[in-house]
């Protein structure tokens, strides 16, 4: 095996599980740090988005943030490959995002708090349609509450979270529940409506 056709598997692994970027070795961070930062640094030139300190970002996500719809990553956030993300977003220090992720923050935007981990496949979506049934949905106007995440918050695998929810600190949100309504801190979540079925605070 090349020297080439290493780093370009060892590139791909990073990018599907990007928490090993920062369990790298010093000789594996000699070429993948450079890597990191012209991949950061060719995603600001192109689009709104900043970076904080040693931030791993796979260049295979998908960023789209215009003018008024910027993108914010705070420090040391990992955000994998496949994943769209279509701002106003704003993610605290410490934030990963797991492959195949979908967000978008419509006018109103989408804060993730420190610390906080969501898997993959998990769809945030800041706006809605109007549903006025004498006109046709694609034609009404949208609207856009927005998401706000807290702290410490773990989102499970294929989870949704709809326009308009608040979920608090170090609350967990189990695979495939659908977000409708506030969530607690602490809480534990799971179903679709979701529904309180347990408290953090009691996994001790």
């Amino acid at each position: 095996m090349t020297q080439e056709a290493y780093q370009a598997q060892h590139k791909k692994r990073l990018s599907y599980m990007p928490w090993l970027y920062f369990t790298l070795k010093p000789k594996l961070l000699a070429w993948a740090k450079p890597w990191q930062e012209e991949v950061q640094a060719q995603f600001m030139a192109l689009e709104t988005v900043s970076f904080g300190k040693n931030c791993f970002i796979s260049p295979d996500t998908n960023l789209f943030a215009e003018p008024t719809r910027g993108i914010i990553i705070g420090d040391q956030c990992m955000l994998a490959a496949d994943s769209f993300m279509h701002g106003p977003i704003t993610l605290g220090n410490e934030v990963a995002i797991n492959h195949g992720c979908s967000f978008d923050g419509g006018s109103a935007g989408i804060t993730i708090g420190d610390q906080t981990r969501i898997a993959n496949n998990v769809t945030i979506y800041a706006f809605n349609h109007g549903m006025h049934p004498d006109t046709p949905i694609y034609q009404q106007s949208a609207s856009s509450k927005g998401v706000i995440i807290g702290k410490d918050v773990w989102i499970g695998a294929q989870a949704a979270i709809v326009d308009g929810v608040t979920i608090g600190d170090s609350a967990v949100i189990g695979m495939n529940a659908t977000i409708t309504k506030d969530v607690p801190e602490y809480a534990i979540m799971a179903g679709n409506p979701a529904k309180v079925i347990g408290d953090r605070r009691d996994k001790v």
